[in-house]
């Protein structure tokens, strides 16, 4: 036995003596050439009596490792199928993070207490040409375990089409079986976005819902988690994996009402029942255990727009404080089971909650702006200056009200589309802007606009290696919309003019003369160009004009 797990409370003892009907038969490593930040499986065969194998008050089984270079880690693992008192099956998956031999065991708990502990193993990672997991680097840019920096490009995926859709004007649209995300994540890449955001709710990925989905993609079931939700969240990240693709998963409240299991009347005592708040606890216990290993988890968000939530009831509002207590003990006990570090996050709708944006384990702030796109650079400011932590929009768009038809205002739409991209590449924000209504982008093919964008951001970054520098720009015409950025050894200036007059302009910036590129925002042509020289700029145009080294 390796030295270094005998500091475990109880283990020498239980190593050698374990109670039989509380013990670990077997496991085994299903992949024999482990990766860095690739999935290891393992099948863990065990023994143990339980009310309920998903709650660890009740029982629990943990992966506990040293990495090579000594640091120890604990991964949960998670019931797969079985009877209390009898042989069951339970599985970790875990993604590598360092080159090297790694030492384990796997440890059972009953009530808290390890009362059963495997043989020990080891197993070698190997390296891979994949980046890891993101992290946060600063407020422009997250980055990879292997340094590589990341910005988010994409939209909103918020689900996958429902039976019953409740939109006035295109409920036909957003019906149509084909948006599932075996049609829109590869969409999305081949649109060059790497980074979209996907809910957990009643009808779609249903972890914790019995029956009733609006949804022909899940079946009824009694079990505690829906084993058809399971199957289809193993799937969405099979597919990302594949994909090259990075999601925000906004997990909800999840399934919380005595009538389904649950311990809360209401979301004002949810924030605030213990037996609630030990529930939720297993739950992300639960994605930690069973996804965590996906480098394409880019983040766990806990709420869409809680303060939604908080006034629910106008009449009677949710106290701030405790909505922010909860996420604090959240936030902190999802850092410490996910031995990954993934970023975590939380979202509002317009209003503020006094304390959230400070919270300690909360890695961004994040809120959703409609009807006034060209306050989002503004707002991404000034709250990254005011709390000193990333800030991104995770929902924008020219309009929010679905009893509208957009195709009244539909090229209205399809421009805010691209400005709030756009205002997001230039502005200090790690995750550019999310549009929502996807289906009717889609549609519109409006989506496949951010390859214009990627192609920009994919320069800035290989050009600055990860830097950026706000520079102050000056235009001859006051009514055109100008930033500038420096990357390395290169000025991205972006120039658009929202008038429906043509204008003549001269761009002044520091390092500014000589020739530049110029980049037609909506073509994507691009020809050479003298700077400060006068640039025509069309009605409604907007272009990038790139200059330096």
């Amino acid at each position: 036995m390796s030295k270094k797990f005998y500091g475990l409370s109880g283990v020498l003892w239980l190593s050698t003596i374990s109670l039989w009907a509380q013990s670990i038969q077997s496991f085994k490593q299903l992949n024999t050439n482990p990766t860095l930040y690739t999935k290891t499986e393992f099948d863990i065969r065990l023994t143990a009596d339980w009310q309920n194998p998903y709650l660890q008050e009740d029982v629990a089984l943990d992966m506990v490792m040293y990495t090579p270079s000594g640091k120890r880690l604990v991964l949960p693992c998670f019931y797969e199928e079985g009877e209390s008192g009898k042989q069951s099956l339970w599985k970790a998956r875990f993604a590598p993070q360092e080159k090297g031999k790694y030492e384990y065991a796997f440890e059972l708990s009953k009530a808290g207490s390890v009362v059963a502990r495997s043989k020990d193993a080891t197993f070698i990672a190997a390296a891979s040409d994949k980046s890891g997991f993101l992290h946060p680097k600063n407020n422009w840019e997250f980055q990879f375990d292997n340094g590589k920096p990341f910005r988010g490009i994409g939209e909103n995926i918020g689900w996958e089409s429902r039976k019953s859709d409740d939109s006035k004007f295109f409920r036909e649209l957003q019906q149509k079986p084909k948006y599932d995300y075996e049609y829109m994540l590869p969409a999305l890449a081949h649109h060059g976005g790497n980074f979209f955001r996907t809910w957990v709710c009643s009808f779609n990925l249903p972890l914790d819902w019995h029956r009733n989905f609006n949804s022909t993609r899940y079946e009824e079931s009694d079990a505690y988690y829906n084993p058809s939700a399971i199957r289809k969240t193993d799937r969405l990240f099979n597919l990302c994996d594949s994909l090259g693709l990075y999601v925000m998963l906004t997990l909800g409240p999840g399934n919380y009402s005595p009538r389904d299991g649950g311990f809360s009347p209401s979301a004002a005592d949810f924030f605030v029942n213990p037996k609630s708040k030990a529930r939720y606890k297993n739950r992300l216990r639960y994605f930690v255990a069973r996804w965590g290993y996906s480098t394409s988890v880019g983040a766990w968000e806990f709420f869409n727009e809680v303060d939604n939530v908080q006034f629910g009831n106008k009449n009677k509002p949710i106290s701030a404080d405790s909505i922010v207590a909860w996420h604090d003990e959240m936030s902190k006990y999802l850092k410490g089971i996910d031995p990954y570090n993934h970023l975590v996050t939380t979202s509002i709708s317009h209003r503020d909650l006094k304390g959230m944006d400070e919270l300690r384990h909360m890695d961004f702030n994040q809120k959703h702006i409609y009807k006034n796109t060209t306050s989002i650079p503004a707002a991404i400011v000034r709250y990254e200056r005011d709390f000193k932590k990333p800030y991104v929009i995770g929902e924008y768009s020219y309009e929010w009200d679905w009893s509208k038809n957009f195709d009244d205002f539909a090229d209205e739409m399809d421009s805010d589309y691209k400005r709030g991209l756009w205002y997001g590449l230039f502005t200090p924000t790690p995750i550019l802007p999310m549009s929502w209504w996807w289906e009717y982008f889609d549609s519109r093919k409006t989506d496949e606009y951010m390859k214009k964008v990627r192609l920009v951001s994919d320069q800035m970054l290989a050009t600055g290696k990860g830097s950026f520098e706000k520079i102050e720009i000056h235009a001859s015409d006051s009514t055109v919309i100008t930033y500038a950025v420096k990357c390395g050894g290169k000025t991205f200036v972006y120039a658009y003019n929202p008038t429906s007059a043509v204008k003549n302009i001269s761009l002044t910036f520091k390092g500014s003369g000589g020739s530049a590129e110029l980049f037609d925002c909506e073509s994507g042509a691009t020809k050479k160009v003298m700077v400060p020289k006068s640039i025509l700029l069309k009605a409604k145009q907007d272009v990038v004009l790139i200059s330096g080294k």
